[in-house]
């Protein structure tokens, strides 16, 4: 094949192929080299992208299949051998998902290259488990986290005291430091937090405690990634509708006597 092909960068929402957007089906439907992440939507990438090869480059904790250099190196090789490549990753490609840097390395090589923005976890997954992160009278505003590596001490203040809701994304491990440093700069220690696993998996599951109790409930529970940890008073507004969610709120002793479940 002759000439430079181009790089995409799709985001696949938050696991669930009903998340994938109609501009992502349709770069993989052209795609002839697709390099997908584990928590992109890969199970039917066979039927997607019928005409490509598929290239597993999936990133767990403690463990990169692949290094980011040397994704960024297959990106840009693949389209200068003339390739339509798509590079597949969960949630949006610019939400702490080091799309940025692929872009980079692709332009630096002179390859064309296109985001598609995606659904991200840090709304998707608290949407899934019936927490909205913001809402009126209740929270204006929200900040997303990553919990890749410690917040410093003047992070943990400034965070403290933006009020709203905080939502933290590949912070199981260090939600011990996280929970300490808020708590050391004055949000309240009874803020109620919410630890939801796998979101729209089937094995979906919310575990809900307050600030000063989550570190010990999620432990206890077995709680691991991926996760989405939301912090704030929304948390309780899980409970509108939701039986299953009030059920929880309730067992935590965080369903105040306006959020009881509707029958």
């Amino acid at each position: 094949m002759s000439g430079v092909g181009a790089v995409t960068l799709v985001g696949g929402g938050p696991g669930s192929l009903d998340l994938l957007t109609v501009g992502g089906l349709d770069a993989l439907r052209r795609a002839e080299v697709v390099l997908y992440d584990r928590l992109a939507p890969h199970d039917r990438l066979q039927e997607l992208a019928p005409d490509a090869v598929l290239v597993d480059v999936g990133k767990r904790p403690g463990h990169h299949a692949v290094a980011q250099h040397e994704i960024e190196r297959m990106l840009v090789e693949h389209a200068l051998d003339g390739s339509r490549v798509v590079r597949l990753k969960g949630g949006d490609s610019y939400v702490l998902g080091r799309g940025g840097e692929e872009v980079l390395a692709c332009r630096a090589a002179g390859v064309p290259v296109r985001v598609i923005p995606g659904v991200t976890s840090a709304t998707a997954v608290p949407a899934a488990a019936g927490i909205p992160l913001t809402h009126r009278g209740v929270s204006h505003l929200f900040t997303v986290v990553s919990g890749h590596a410690p917040l410093t001490d003047d992070e943990h203040r400034h965070l403290a005291g933006l009020g709203g809701t905080i939502v933290l994304l590949m912070g199981v491990a260090t939600l011990p430091g996280l929970v300490a440093g808020l708590v050391r700069h004055g949000l309240d220690a009874d803020t109620p937090v919410a630890a939801i696993e796998r979101g729209f998996s089937p094995q979906q599951r919310t575990t809900v405690s307050t600030l000063a109790g989550i570190v010990v409930d999620a432990a206890t529970a077995g709680v691991s990634s991926p996760a989405v940890i939301v912090i704030g008073e929304v948390v309780r507004l899980a409970a509108d509708g939701d039986d299953a969610a009030a059920q929880t709120l309730s067992s935590a002793g965080l369903l105040g006597p306006s959020m009881e479940a509707q029958p």
